[in-house]
């Protein structure tokens, strides 16, 4: 290790996720930045996960498999082991792009008072091809509040921010993470960096996919939580409608995903009547939520994912993840 550099900390929490963990770990195992502490937390897997993960336990810092309370639960354990000044998590079906890593430590310094730093991410296929991108902005606490999501495998923090508000509530299964942006945001500011650093991968075992009814659930109960803290509680009452909004409008994004497309339709409209901007900005998914709650046409659907995925495939940025895939 280069101890010029300062450590990062990374954690894989891991389940029965075999068909892919393997290119999360050469994802952080080759990144060319020279010190990193790799960290992976097994759940007591039952597939080939744990013979997978040992052909590279000599390149970890630590590993175990033994059963847990869930996904919190696993990276929880990984921070309480985890002794960088930096840290990150990447579960076990995402991959880093190719300098993530040196590229988050680089903003760090750059900006040496922001509690977490985070980029753009690729969304990837289960043969790991992207198909769409999701790219954010100079965010802040505000943001956060009227639940503007970021993707979490973009997401680095500054190992002392979260110490100091506290790891991961296991009461969330779905949001957890904004949960602890939205901590780190009240005691710190944030960077945004303009470039991809990692990429999320979907598939049909994938928790977007199969959850999707939840994630609204624990938006509103993030949202009382929110009311609950006397740092933001002023904040939170001026802006109750949009901090709704954003609500609803996670709730239909996610319901859409799963093909409720008549309840996602309707949490789209209690999204606009608190906050009429959002039919700007969706309207092409709130069209698509009435068409096929009237008239179900998968064939719709399949021709605007094409469209989509052709237009980011032009950008070839499978590029970015070639290197996970060498020898």
């Amino acid at each position: 290790m280069n101890k010029k550099k300062p450590l990062v900390s990374i954690i894989t929490p891991s389940y029965n996720q075999g068909k892919y963990i393997e290119e999360t770990l050469l994802s952080v195992l080759r990144q060319d930045y020279p010190n990193i502490e790799y960290i992976v937390v097994d759940g007591g897997s039952t597939d080939n996960s744990v013979e997978v993960i040992r052909k590279y336990e000599d390149h970890l810092a630590f590993f175990v498999s033994e059963e847990d309370y869930g996904q919190s639960d696993a990276i929880n354990k990984g921070f309480s082991k985890a002794t960088g000044e930096f840290i990150a998590w990447l579960n076990s079906d995402d991959v880093y792009t190719q300098h993530a890593i040196s590229r988050a430590v680089e903003a760090f310094q750059a900006h040496p008072h922001c509690g977490f730093i985070f980029g753009n991410v690729l969304s990837i296929d289960m043969y790991s091809h992207v198909f769409n991108t999701m790219t954010f902005g100079n965010w802040g606490l505000a943001d956060l509040l009227h639940f503007k999501i970021i993707s979490q495998p973009g997401v680095f923090m500054r190992k002392k921010a979260l110490e100091r508000v506290g790891y991961l509530d296991p009461r969330y299964n779905y949001i957890m993470d904004h949960h602890l942006w939205i901590k780190i945001a009240m005691k710190y500011p944030l960077q945004y960096i303009d470039e991809f650093l990692a990429a999320a991968r979907y598939h049909p075992e994938a928790k977007n996919l199969t959850g999707g009814s939840h994630y609204g659930d624990e938006a509103f109960t993030l949202y009382e939580w929110m009311k609950s803290q006397p740092d933001i509680v002023e904040t939170v009452r001026k802006n109750q409608k949009e901090i709704e909004a954003g609500a609803h409008h996670l709730r239909a994004h996610y319901l859409l995903d799963v093909g409720k497309n008549w309840k996602a339709f309707k949490s789209y409209f209690q999204a606009i009547i608190r906050n009429s901007s959002i039919l700007r900005l969706e309207y092409r998914r709130i069209v698509f939520a009435l068409v096929n709650s009237l008239i179900p046409v998968s064939a719709l659907r399949a021709a605007f994912l094409n469209k989509r995925t052709r237009a980011v495939r032009s950008q070839n940025y499978d590029r970015l993840l070639e290197y996970i895939k060498g020898e």
